[in-house]
C-alpha cells in the first residue's frame, strides 16, 4: 500500500470512528494533522528554485504593530516590513532548525555590507563534532553564509547573535535550517537593508 493510500484508509478509519461517537476519534485527528504519524518532513533541495510565494510583495497587514516595525512569522516562513495603512512588505525567509528556533523583541543594533562571517565558538564546537570544521572568520562574499547584508539583533544594547542576514544558499528559503538567524535571498536583504535603519524594533513569532 502506497503511503498516499496509508493516509486516505486512516483518515476513512477515523471519520467512521467518530461518527459511531467514538471518544478517541478527535484525537487521532488531532494527532494526525499535527504531525504526530510517521509522515517525512519535506527537505530544502540544493539548487531548487524559491517557491512563488516567498518572492518578495506588498500585501495587506493588519498586525497592529507601527510602521517601521519587522514582524517575522517563523511558522510560514515570512518576514514583515510593516509600511502602514494596512500594508507591508513581505519576504520569504529561512528560520531556526529544530531546537534552535526563539521568539522575542529585538532591535537592529548593527547593519554591514557583504559582512564577514565570524561562527561562535559554539557553533564551531557543534560542527567540529560532526567532523565539520568551520574558519574562525571569513571574509565578505558570494560563498559567505551571511550574504550580502546583515542586520544584527540586539536585546537591551547587547548583542544576542542573530542576525537578518543573506545566504549563498537561496534554496533554503522556506524551511527550518539555521542556528536561530532569520535567512534571506541577497536581493531581498539589501532591499530591506536599505528599508531599516539602526534601532528599528523586530518582533519574532
Amino acid at each position: 500500500m502506497t503511503r498516499s493510500q496509508t493516509m486516505g484508509a486512516a483518515v476513512l478509519a477515523a471519520t467512521l470512528a467518530l461518527t459511531a461517537g467514538e471518544a478517541h476519534a478527535e484525537g487521532f485527528f488531532r494527532k494526525l494533522f499535527s504531525g504526530g504519524f510517521d509522515v517525512q518532513p519535506v527537505e530544502a533541495v540544493p539548487g531548487a528554485q524559491v517557491p512563488m510565494k516567498y518572492k518578495r510583495q506588498r500585501v495587506r497587514y493588519t498586525g497592529g504593530e507601527a510602521p517601521g516595525t519587522i514582524v517575522i512569522d517563523s511558522q510560514n516562513k515570512f518576514l514583515y516590513l510593516v509600511e502602514g495603512n494596512n500594508r507591508a512588505m513581505r519576504y520569504g525567509v529561512g528560520v531556526g532548525r529544530e531546537g534552535f528556533g526563539w521568539q522575542g523583541e529585538v532591535k537592529v543594533g548593527r547593519k554591514a555590507e557583504w559582512p564577514t562571517w565570524v561562527p561562535p565558538a559554539e557553533m564551531r564546537a557543534r560542527e567540529r563534532k560532526k567532523g565539520r570544521i568551520l574558519p574562525v572568520s571569513m571574509e565578505g562574499g558570494p560563498k559567505n553564509p551571511l550574504g550580502a547584508r546583515a542586520m544584527y539583533l540586539y536585546d537591551r544594547g547587547r548583542d544576542t547573535m542573530y542576525r537578518i542576514h543573506g545566504t549563498s544558499e537561496p534554496w533554503t528559503i522556506g524551511y527550518n535550517v539555521s542556528s536561530g538567524c532569520i535567512r534571506m535571498v541577497n536581493a531581498d536583504v539589501t532591499d530591506l537593508y536599505e528599508r531599516t535603519p539602526i534601532g528599528t524594533k523586530v518582533v519574532v513569532r
